[in-house]
């Protein structure tokens, strides 16, 4: 019979030392469609899933078939060269200004781990990608939340919150989940601005759905602002979340201390040569972006129908309030959710009464707005 060591009460071993840990609010993913199948007994593919932001055509028929082709060298260790090379190409600049992610998440969280520490703070707008302040506080940072102008990024009021101790500003553009946008002569005017010891992170995760009149080279800024770094991903209009592949670019020495950090197979052989056959596939791009305007049109109007108030938005997305009373937002969610319509609610960014949908498919587009309709109606009767 063993003993119990008297030093072991049962308690965790968790130090007060990591209180900032405890801090960090989970980050909340959409629901899963296998998870309301199994709660509302539902068939899965009945389900409509428009809370993540996916593409709903799927993903790039080039990166399918490469990945496919990849899949003969699964037993060998990844070898992220090829990407790394085919991404300076793309972008007109250095092999050694590139850093590999699992999912750009991965490459937010290199620059924290790289730049924050215990009495070094971040800049963020409020109602900002909500990975932002995880980052910041696994890092033992500390976020400084700026009160958002129409629902988007005060750049002047951001400027004036930066402290001695700020070593990073998060800045999303659009901006994800309320789908705001700043213009490149916004932008460019705050790099100026901020002090060059401040690391500006500019996540243009939806930057591919913007139209062309008002598309702007950030890597173009790296020479004149060297603590800017631009990350992109693959999970949005490329149509590989599934896959976890992103990147940041930035000068080449803030990419070489990031890189210091980044576990060295971070990216795995399916996601990198997909990713490099996504590169190139125009014409699924050409088709992702206009089937997305489209359906934004549509979402837009079906709203407008609904007399809802909604955050005009670029990306793949529209942020919508669904009710005015405290509460009622949440009777509409789990509505559409009994109907088998699966969208975003927003309470874990301070708008409870706000919900997030996706742009899909025509046919997803109209289920949603039906079971929008119903589930308004029902809250009004």
């Amino acid at each position: 019979m063993s003993q119990q060591n008297p030093s072991h009460d049962g308690a965790l071993p968790v130090h007060a030392s990591l209180s900032h840990i405890r801090a960090i609010s989970a980050y909340q993913p959409g629901k899963p469609i296998t998870e309301l199948a199994r709660e509302f007994g539902l068939a899965v593919e009945s389900i409509v899933k428009l809370a993540s932001n996916e593409n709903p055509l799927g993903m790039s028929p080039r990166a399918k078939a490469a990945m496919l082709a990849a899949l003969d060298g699964g037993e060998r260790y990844p070898d992220p060269f090829a990407l790394t090379v085919a991404l300076a190409a793309r972008h007109g600049v250095a092999a050694s200004q590139i850093v590999l992610g699992n999912g750009s998440n991965d490459v937010l969280d290199l620059v924290a781990r790289v730049f924050l520490d215990s009495g070094r703070s971040a800049v963020a707008a409020q109602y900002a990608f909500a990975v932002y302040p995880i980052a910041t506080l696994s890092a033992g940072g500390e976020t400084i939340s700026v009160s958002a102008r129409h629902y988007g990024h005060d750049l002047v009021a951001m400027r004036a919150a930066i402290r001695a101790d700020t070593h990073v500003v998060w800045i999303a553009n659009p901006n994800n989940p309320t789908g705001t946008f700043l213009s490149a002569a916004e932008l460019r005017a705050f790099l100026a601005d901020v002090p060059a010891r401040v690391v500006v992170v500019l996540d243009e995760a939806y930057t591919d759905y913007l139209e062309s009149d008002e598309r702007y080279d950030a890597v173009r800024w790296l020479d004149e602002f060297p603590n800017l770094i631009v990350c992109r991903t693959f999970s949005k209009i490329y149509g590989m979340a599934g896959l976890r592949i992103g990147y940041g670019i930035a000068a080449a020495p803030v990419a070489d201390l990031m890189n210091r950090v980044r576990q060295p197979f971070n990216c795995n052989n399916l996601a990198l040569a997909g990713a490099i056959a996504a590169l190139e596939d125009h014409e699924f791009l050409a088709q992702s972006h206009a089937s997305n305007r489209v359906g934004m049109a549509e979402i837009r109007a079906g709203l407008e129908c609904l007399h809802l108030q909604y955050i005009p938005a670029r990306g793949n997305f529209i942020a919508f309030q669904a009710a005015q009373e405290s509460g009622a937002a949440a009777d509409i969610h789990r509505s559409l959710l009994r109907q088998g319509v699966i969208v975003r609610p927003l309470a874990s960014y301070q708008m409870a009464e706000w919900l997030r949908v996706t742009i899909g498919t025509a046919a997803e587009n109209a289920r949603f707005l039906e079971a929008l309709g119903k589930a308004l109606r029902r809250e009004t009767t």
